[in-house]
């Protein structure tokens, strides 16, 4: 079961596997288990699971409030009320408590703990990318995604401030870490909110740009590509700038590959 590869539709999922995924049992192994999971069925297993069945108030009160249960939506939602739960307790018990979601089996609910680090209103932006940092890491595709967009918003409001701190992050010696980086600060990104200064200023992140311009791994690659592809929807020159240049000064196919996923929209319209 642990080497699945996992149903392509949601309604082809074993229901052994779908009972197990709902109970924080296991891990999703593509996009097709990832969405398919209940979150609030499986806050209820968790909270079972950590001896909080009588908190379960505080997450209805939460989750109530929302309009629909999208994953994007279902997922702050259940990190808010977390922190709405874990307040109040002492930090040992916070400790307890974080430490069981952030290292838990089940990817989705290190999810929920990404979130926690990325919408908590008493962390700085330095300390958010310090407790979101092994999530970046994560081992698992869904984990490293909900990473980047846990912090997002607190990017875009510290932008600057951001791009300096991720500086190292570009040079690390983990793919995972280099990508995330990347992802952060895409100008336009399919699942987050646009960060506008980026689209008017792309400039502001080449350098974290010109450090994975020949990255190794095609995981970074792609994130890069898919940066500039987003920048040459609202300032195409600067893109087409951009990648002249690097294949002047970086003649590799990493970075030839690079610059071809990033010309793509731009060659559409020619």
């Amino acid at each position: 079961m642990l080497q699945r590869k996992g149903a392509r539709k949601g309604t082809d999922i074993p229901k052994n596997v779908l009972q197990l995924l709902q109970q924080g049992q296991l891990e999703t192994v593509n996009l097709t288990e990832w969405l398919a999971i209940d979150h609030v069925v499986l806050l209820d297993y968790a909270l079972t699971e950590f001896g909080l069945q009588r908190s379960s108030d505080v997450f209805l009160s939460e989750l109530d409030h929302l309009k629909e249960k999208k994953m994007m939506k279902i997922i702050p939602a259940i990190a808010r009320a977390w922190l709405n739960l874990l307040k109040p307790q002492t930090p040992q018990e916070r400790t307890r408590l974080f430490d069981a979601m952030a290292t838990h089996r089940s990817d989705s609910i290190r999810c929920w703990a990404a979130y926690i680090v990325g919408i908590d209103p008493h962390l700085s932006l330095e300390e958010k990318l310090v407790g979101i940092r092994p999530f970046a890491a994560d081992s698992h595709f869904g984990v490293r995604e909900i990473a980047w967009m846990a912090v997002r918003e607190s990017i875009s409001l510290q932008l600057l401030e951001g791009l300096a701190l991720l500086h190292s992050w570009v040079r690390d010696e983990n793919a995972n870490i280099r990508r995330f980086a990347i992802e952060l600060t895409r100008p336009q990104g399919v699942w987050a909110k646009h960060i506008p200064e980026l689209k008017v200023h792309p400039e502001l992140a080449l350098p974290l740009l010109e450090a994975v311009q020949s990255d190794p791994a095609k995981y970074v690659q792609d994130s890069v590509g898919n940066w500039l592809n987003d920048a040459s929807k609202t300032k195409p020159d600067w893109v087409i700038q951009v990648c002249d240049t690097w294949l002047m000064t970086s003649n590799t196919k990493e970075t030839k590959r690079i610059v071809t996923r990033a010309q793509r929209s731009l060659n559409k319209m020619k």
